[in-house]
């Protein structure tokens, strides 16, 4: 895991000059650190702002960003006005990811960068992810596949440098929720990130919420699924999610897994 960081650092050196493609997960912020170690002022955090960001999501970036000192701009990116990324095919992700890489391009050119990176690691290999097919069309590198780190290396990496999302939950954009085929909506995201917001005040951590037409299919980690068919808790939880526009509120019984839509 030492190597792998030492290698890192190398790869970083040689680029000069880094624009990072910065959400605030675990992988973004561990590189942003990493490149903020090695390039000081010359590199630069961006986040892309859209309805399929949380708000609270890009609050807690622009707060981490700023505990590491690193210049961070917040750009407007609008790929749900594509009816391409709107009709949400498999290759939906494809779409979303040119819409953010093209602007991520052109600011990193203004600023005369030399390099757009990401925070794509080693296991995201084994995913299905159309958005690294746009990462080869604009030149968008990805160190810490390069440095083959893994998720739970970057995470443990991650604590030893204090940083705060050593542990946080993985996180997708809010699309990932809605099945391929139904066409993607404000209304729809929205409704998704409120209902994920009161399971998270209610203390679960780790949380999705698959919007299936009338229904809220829960995700959460299994441990916590017992906790969550508590009879006081889950009638908070039916409640306040229909209050959000959601008729039936279902739980799944596999629990949290990664890329559940994708099977």
């Amino acid at each position: 895991m030492e190597d792998k960081l030492k290698c890192l650092k190398e790869i970083m050196a040689g680029m000069e000059s880094v624009l990072v493609a910065y959400s605030g997960g675990v992988d973004s912020t561990f590189l942003l650190k990493v490149a903020s170690d090695v390039l000081g002022g010359k590199a630069l955090a961006v986040i892309g702002d859209s309805s399929t960001l949380p708000t609270d999501e890009k609050e807690q970036a622009l707060d981490i960003a700023e505990k590491l000192n690193v210049r961070c701009l917040v750009i407007e990116s609008r790929e749900i006005s594509n009816p391409d990324f709107a009709m949400n095919s498999k290759d939906r992700c494809y779409w979303c990811k040119s819409e953010l890489f093209s602007k991520l391009r052109e600011i990193a050119d203004r600023e005369h960068i030399k390099y757009v990176v990401d925070g794509s690691n080693a296991d995201d290999r084994s995913d299905y992810r159309p958005g690294a097919r746009a990462a080869r069309e604009y030149g968008v590198r990805s160190p810490l596949q390069e440095a083959g780190l893994t998720k739970d290396e970057i995470r443990k990496l991650s604590r030893d440098m204090e940083l705060p999302t050593w542990d946080k939950p993985s996180m997708a954009c809010l699309s990932s929720r809605i099945p391929y085929g139904e066409e993607i909506t404000e209304d729809k995201l929205e409704k998704v990130e409120k209902a994920e917001r009161i399971l998270k005040s209610l203390g679960f951590k780790q949380v999705r919420v698959r919007h299936h037409d009338e229904t809220a299919r829960l995700e959460v980690n299994e441990s916590d699924i017992p906790r969550l068919a508590e009879s006081d808790l889950r009638k908070k939880i039916v409640s306040g999610i229909k209050a959000v526009g959601y008729r039936y509120i279902a739980l799944d019984l596999e629990g949290y897994r990664t890329g559940s839509m994708n099977i």
